[in-house]
């Protein structure tokens, strides 16, 4: 029984070693999961001495990782990033990773001298980009790009997986069993629907049952992530075997039951969190014992020109052919194509041709590791200054220090999210924070005070605020910036600017609002808004409008209200943050075309 606890630790203790190796990461910028691979390299058969033979074992732990990872993957990419980025995603999915197959495929042939079949295999094996390498590097690792790049990369990643998985059990069966090129040809393209159709189809009934079958039955809390996580794997385990892609219906999922409203859904974030880093560790750690390092030397230098190609040809080429029909700027297709990481799929693949019996498996494997090794440490390293020099990173934002959905009886829709004070802040000047915050608790060098004991923030208070989830970015520009640098800022101050003295009866006339009978049509809209505000007025104040609100923008001594701006809501929720009652502030609105000064 010896062997038992000597296997825990050795388990455990690479574990410990890969989480406290990270800290020297991020310290030195290295890729973090290049770390990973590595301190499986060390402790492998030419390192420390550990053998992990048994392809299947690899290959099967492997794949539960990273169903792990790609379902909360798609539970943590948000429904507009779908709409912004879906067509050309899926395109670089599918088509490009095609394509990415026969350029890298048309290149090994003639640097490895392989027959067609052969070559084409190597390309299939390697045409994905790795979902655990880019949203870490996207969202954890500190790169904040444009919106737009951003969720091209994230669907794609998540979504590329099962073509390549494809693609390559078509051309073990090809090298293997061997055809006709029209029978193939029509295998092809029925086992692709096959495995796409079911895999999207079994996605969305997954998810949208394990939302309903969370809502509707009790559980204790901590067990909510729990049958979450077992119900994605479950979805993962069936597709495969009534043979779909499980990769496809778990980021799928993962992606419906993400954006609808799921009891628990703040705790499990946290917990998918822990599970994903554990899952990545693992697998990478998996995947470096499995290789052995000293049969790269044959096919290094060959393997390393092999990787050259696909970052600076292959790629760029098959990025530029799909997304050409879009018609991006050259800075968008360009990082596009640097973005190209391989990572633990290229090697979970590699290690197939070997659990199929394909004559020198040895090859696929080493060369698959070596052009992952060369795209972590060649792109890896140079995402930041690669966006960075064509202006794609966006320019810095202090956001919440910390943020937490929270899941209260009644289950109103509200954030605790916790700010820093800052130099420069126009909390600073304005001493005070509109009312659609709720701050519960200053804390000031180490002490909590309740927020109106202090009278006013001070530079380096941290802020706890309760606030709808709409209302966080605003807050982001509030903390962050003096109340100059964003005075024309649309989204926090409102679409349009009125004058505080035009009357009611004029704006409502001009949105064709009906306006209450105990309402006076011609007070001033200024005078409104301090009514309904009944304290002092704070610049940032809002008072909803049914779907429009009116936005506090400037205040004389404040107590008059001296510049108003309309904003368009975007949610139907109205923060209770005045002293009148919901209905008495559905009141409104009759004409100002002569009033509306555009910005």
């Amino acid at each position: 029984m010896d062997w038992m606890y000597l296997l825990i630790l050795v388990s455990a203790g690479l574990i410990v070693i890969s989480v406290l190796t990270s800290a020297l990461a991020f310290r030195f910028g290295a890729p973090l999961l290049l770390v990973f691979l590595c301190i499986g390299l060390i402790a492998g058969e030419d390192g420390l001495g550990l053998l992990l033979d048994d392809v299947e074992v690899a290959y099967f732990i492997g794949s539960l990782a990273l169903a792990v990872i790609l379902f909360d993957s798609g539970f943590g990419t948000r429904a507009q990033t779908l709409r912004r980025a879906a067509a050309p995603a899926v395109i670089l999915a599918t088509v490009g990773v095609f394509f990415t197959t026969l350029l890298v495929g048309l290149a090994a042939r003639f640097l490895f001298d392989l027959p067609w079949p052969h070559a084409f295999l190597i390309g299939a094996v390697i045409s994905s980009t790795d979902a655990a390498a880019v949203f870490f590097l996207l969202r954890t690792g500190g790169v904040k790009i444009y919106k737009r790049v951003r969720s091209i990369l994230e669907v794609e990643s998540g979504s590329n997986d099962p073509m390549a998985i494809f693609l390559t059990i078509f051309f073990i069966e090809l090298i293997l069993h061997g055809a006709g090129t029209s029978s193939m040809t029509a295998k092809f393209f029925t086992q692709f629907g096959m495995q796409m159709g079911a895999g999207v189809a079994a996605g969305l009934v997954a998810g949208y049952l394990i939302v309903e079958i969370v809502n509707r039955i009790d559980l204790e809390e901590a067990l909510y992530p729990i049958a979450v996580m077992a119900s994605a794997l479950c979805v993962f385990a069936v597709t495969g075997y009534i043979g779909g892609s499980g990769f496809l219906a778990v980021y799928i999922a993962g992606i419906v039951a993400g954006n609808r409203g799921m009891r628990g859904a703040g705790t499990l974030r946290r917990y998918q969190n822990g599970m994903t880093w554990l899952a990545q560790i693992v697998m990478f750690l998996i995947l470096g014992l499995i290789v052995t390092p000293s049969q790269f030397i044959p096919v290094a230098l060959p393997a390393i020109a092999l990787g050259l190609f696909l970052i600076f040809i292959g790629r760029p080429i098959a990025v530029w052919l799909c997304l050409l029909p879009f018609r991006y700027d050259i800075r968008t297709v360009a990082f596009t194509s640097w973005v190209g990481l391989r990572g633990a799929v290229s090697i979970l693949l590699g290690i197939l041709p070997a659990v199929a019996g394909v004559e020198n498996a040895d090859l696929y494997l080493n060369v698959a590791f070596i052009m992952v090794l060369t795209s972590l440490l060649i792109q890896g390293w140079t995402i930041r200054p690669a966006a960075s020099q064509l202006d794609l990173i966006v320019p810095p934002q202090t956001g919440p220090v910390e943020r937490m959905e929270l899941e209260l009886p009644g289950s109103p829709s509200q954030d605790l999210v916790v700010y820093r004070v800052l130099e420069g802040s126009s909390l600073l000047a304005s001493k005070q924070l509109p009312r659609w915050a709720r701050p519960s608790m200053v804390v000031r060098e180490g002490t909590a005070y309740g927020y109106h004991q202090l009278g006013e923030l001070r530079i380096g208070d941290y802020v706890y605020v309760f606030v709808a989830p709409e209302y966080v970015k605003l807050l982001d520009r509030l903390f962050a910036r003096p109340q100059e640098s964003f005075k024309d800022d649309k989204e926090f101050f409102g679409d349009l600017r009125l004058s505080p003295d035009a009357s009611i009866a004029d704006l409502g006339g001009n949105y064709d609002l009906a306006l209450p009978e105990d309402l006076d049509p011609e007070q001033s809209i200024g005078d409104y808004m301090s009514d309904c505000l009944g304290q002092r007025p704070v610049v940032g104040d809002r008072v909803p409008l049914g779907s429009l609100e009116l936005v506090v923008r400037g205040v004389h001594r404040g107590e008059v209200v001296t510049d108003v701006g309309l904003a368009f809501r975007k949610s139907r929720q109205a923060p209770a943050y005045t002293r009148l009652a919901e209905a008495d502030l559905k009141r409104l609105l009759k004409r100002v075309g002569r009033l509306v000064r555009w910005q």
